[in-house]
């Protein structure tokens, strides 16, 4: 039986274990997917023992400060400087960064194109990636924050004017006008117990052809309500979740996943979501 593990600390309650068992159920692997709370000062020491798994996946607060301890980097890990999921072969680690692939296997799958003129809501860690992200697939990138976030969303900025010698905008949420192609929302606004919040108007909402909202808790945030009154295409942050763990899975077993083996998996976990 192969042996991987979520590690974090504190993870309260995590869909991992369920989205992977049904994943492992797809490609007929035996495989044991467990919890593993690790305070931050017990990273270090505990690294031996996580070394003896097959994989591992990494969340806050170990996405940066696992880091030194790889072996090698992927290309986008090293590019956004976070760790996600970690591969264990012949004692050798290596750190790789799947939420992006999450990300751009969600919007295929709800048939979005990530290009043209971008809005983006956020500058947190995920924020982050769907900048890089954008701006790697061509888009003109505009980063919306609120005023206490500005100087964090020109962090961002600043770095991909380094990385990728491309330009981005910085504005506050009340500056946004216009027409985009795509809105991606990278904020926890709308997320349980504030359902009823939106990071945008309605008025401005309905000025984008797609929306992207990172928030899958509830399934159908007040942005995906707007979304849909407005008859746009959309999707939420479940697909992206599944969709990271089954890239997770295709790095340590080698394996593929199709559009068709992962709807049922979303759908298995929207159901679990919904007893919670």
């Amino acid at each position: 039986m192969k042996k991987f593990a979520l590690i974090g600390y504190p993870l309260g309650h995590s869909m991992s274990p369920i989205i992977h068992k049904e994943l492992f159920k797809i490609i007929g692997c035996d495989a044991d997917y467990t919890l593993k709370e690790i305070a931050p000062e017990n990273l270090k020491k505990s690294f031996d023992e996580l070394k003896t798994l097959d994989g591992f996946n990494v969340t806050i607060p170990h996405k940066t400060e696992i880091i030194p301890m790889m072996d090698s980097l992927s290309e986008r890990s090293e590019l956004f400087g976070a760790v996600n999921t970690v591969s264990c072969k012949n004692g050798t680690v290596t750190g790789h960064n799947t939420d992006c692939f999450g990300f751009l296997r969600a919007l295929d799958m709800a048939k979005i194109t990530l290009g043209g003129k971008v809005l983006l809501c956020g500058s947190g860690g995920v924020s982050r990636m769907f900048a890089f992200e954008s701006v790697m697939a061509g888009a003109d990138l505009t980063i919306a924050v609120r005023d206490s976030d500005v100087d964090a969303a020109c962090l961002i900025m600043q770095e991909i004017i380094q990385k990728l010698q491309k330009e981005v905008k910085v504005i506050t949420l009340d500056q946004v006008d216009g027409e985009y192609d795509l809105l991606i929302n990278g904020t926890p606004v709308g997320m349980y117990p504030n359902v009823d919040a939106c990071v945008l108007p309605y008025e401005k909402v309905c000025r984008c052809k797609a929306v992207f909202d990172a928030v899958y808790n509830p399934m159908e945030t007040m942005l995906i309500k707007y979304a849909k009154k407005g008859g746009l295409k959309y999707s939420n942050g479940l697909p992206m979740l599944v969709w990271q763990a089954a890239v997770a899975q295709e790095i340590w077993l080698d394996v593929k996943f199709t559009m068709d083996d992962i709807k049922p998996v979303i759908e298995i976990t929207e159901r679990e979501l919904g007893k919670i």
